[in-house]
């Protein structure tokens, strides 16, 4: 079986960009899939023209021949976000891809720390889950294509990884960056 190219992970594009984070008649949900189905769930949802994001990273695998395979897998295994009316939300429960729904409280919040993971997905970097976030230092990003991300930073095997937690879940993302390219936070 052949594995399938990149597909998106955010609809529309501009889904984290606009001013407003939930405009009138919207609301924020966590959607928990069945196991395995995030992917099956957003291509529905594009289907259907509902926003919703859930980032992907890249994964990389020599098979038994010799051959390096990327694969894309969702960073926050089980989860989509999804943006929409009652009757979105209806929509995405009736795909069968479904296992709960939960209501955002706080949008500003969670896409304040969407945008966060997101530029941590476009900056190419090596970046891996954190189902449980190490604790460390608040730092920003001075430097480099992350340039004004904060988040916390911690030291593993003689490497410096940032993390981004989205509070909403209590799970986050790393990132390896340099020494020089961070300030720490008072």
């Amino acid at each position: 079986m052949p594995i399938l190219a990149k597909e998106p992970d955010i609809f529309p594009n501009a889904l984290l960009d606009e001013e407003t984070p939930c405009p009138v008649g919207e609301l924020w949900y966590a959607i928990h899939t069945i196991s395995r189905r995030e992917k099956d769930l957003m291509r529905r949802l594009r289907s259907m023209r509902i926003a919703h994001y859930s980032p992907l990273a890249e994964k990389r695998k020599r098979s038994p021949s010799g051959r390096i395979r990327k694969s894309y897998l969702p960073l926050f295994r089980g989860y989509v976000f999804v943006r929409g009316s009652e009757e979105d939300r209806y929509n995405t429960v009736a795909t069968g891809c479904v296992s709960n729904c939960l209501n955002v409280t706080d949008a500003a919040e969670l896409v304040v720390d969407l945008q966060r993971i997101r530029l941590l997905t476009t900056a190419g970097a090596d970046i891996r889950a954190e189902p449980r976030p190490l604790t460390g230092r608040r730092v920003v990003v001075i430097s480099g294509p992350m340039t004004g991300v904060q988040g916390t930073i911690s030291r593993t095997h003689s490497q410096h990884r940032l993390t981004v937690v989205v509070k909403f879940m209590q799970q986050g993302a790393s990132v390896t960056v340099d020494e020089a390219d961070i300030k720490l936070l008072g």
